[in-house]
């Protein structure tokens, strides 16, 4: 077990070399530098071609890249261009808004999925069926934005269940259950709008995985020896169709994260992925390669997560 997760995390080292180098060259690609724009257009050329010099701006790129990873791997990302400060300070400002966005989230998705993905696989070719597989079908088409708008303006703006934007409403205080009841109520429709969407692949999964199991051998085993219905679903149907499950932990992380950029910006959430459109649109850099330089990495160690827990749920997966 420890040999194949040790080989796991060897594997994920050349993987992050090369995202880091994919990023910072496809950040360099981009029009501009950040000085772009930024300076004023009356300030001579001379000034601003000695300011690109003293940022290393014209060094040869492998050296700017040598330069950036080796201040990365010191958790250093350099100054937000247009915020200015440094950039770790600028994302730990918006870090725990998405956690907690992403918390949320995980929980809804699994709330709904677990439920929803055994009654379509138990009672399968039901009534019942066919309107959870209607809902993911249609899941797996909606575009993230429409679903996110749908409810915001449903929830948010037509019923006023919640509020339609920010992540804590002004004049809170912190530390207090009413600032943890606001924070609550801010995080609810975001994290509801993502659930919808990244439940679909799990109520999918979990439906092929009961319907399999009901089929095979020693389930027929075990109504043979007159086993109740009900004993045979929960001690052997379902134990072995749920386990798999544990596995899309890791790769729901990967859909959080894609998740959290559009819905952050349609409910002005502060978080890291409203951060990273910003920073697009304002060409910051360094912000940009930062974020998603960190989103790369979050979706590695997710799959490596996946990975172990699919080695523990099936301890063939890690026999090479």
């Amino acid at each position: 077990m420890w040999k194949f997760i040790v080989r796991r995390i060897l594997i994920m080292i050349p993987q992050i070399i090369v995202l880091s180098l994919l990023i910072f060259l496809m950040a360099k690609a981009m029009p501009g530098d950040p000085f772009t724009g930024l300076i004023d257009p009356s300030v001579d050329p001379n000034t601003i071609a000695e300011l690109r010099e003293n940022a290393g701006l014209n060094d040869p790129w492998y050296q700017q890249y040598a330069r950036w990873a080796t201040n990365a791997i010191q958790g250093d990302f350099g100054q937000s261009f247009r915020h200015k400060i440094p950039v770790t300070d600028l994302i730990d400002q918006k870090l725990w808004n998405t956690v907690w966005l992403s918390l949320l989230s995980l929980i809804f998705t699994y709330l709904m999925a677990i439920p929803l993905g055994i009654t379509s696989g138990r009672f399968n070719d039901s009534i019942a069926d066919r309107l959870i597989s209607g809902y993911t079908y249609v899941g797996f088409a909606a575009p993230t934005f429409i679903v996110g708008l749908l409810v915001l303006y449903l929830f948010g703006f037509q019923l006023g269940w919640f509020p339609t934007g920010g992540s804590v409403s002004p004049g809170a205080t912190p530390g207090t259950f009413s600032y943890v009841i606001d924070k609550f109520n801010h995080l609810f429709l975001p994290s509801l709008s993502i659930a919808v969407l990244t439940t679909v692949s799990t109520v999918q999964y979990l439906r092929s995985e009961i319907i399999d199991t009901k089929q095979k051998d020693f389930i027929l085993t075990v109504r043979s020896k007159g086993a109740s219905e009900s004993r045979v679903y929960n001690r052997h149907i379902l134990r072995n169709s749920v386990l798999p499950i544990a596995a899309f932990f890791g790769y729901e992380i990967t859909g959080l994260i894609g998740g959290t950029i559009f819905i952050e910006n349609i409910y002005s959430y502060p978080g890291m992925g409203q951060l990273f459109f910003q920073s697009i649109n304002l060409r910051d850099y360094s912000v940009v390669t930062a974020l998603v330089l960190l989103f790369g990495v979050a979706s590695i160690i997710g799959t490596l997560l996946s990975d172990i827990i699919l080695s523990i749920v099936d301890p063939r997966i890690r026999i090479k």
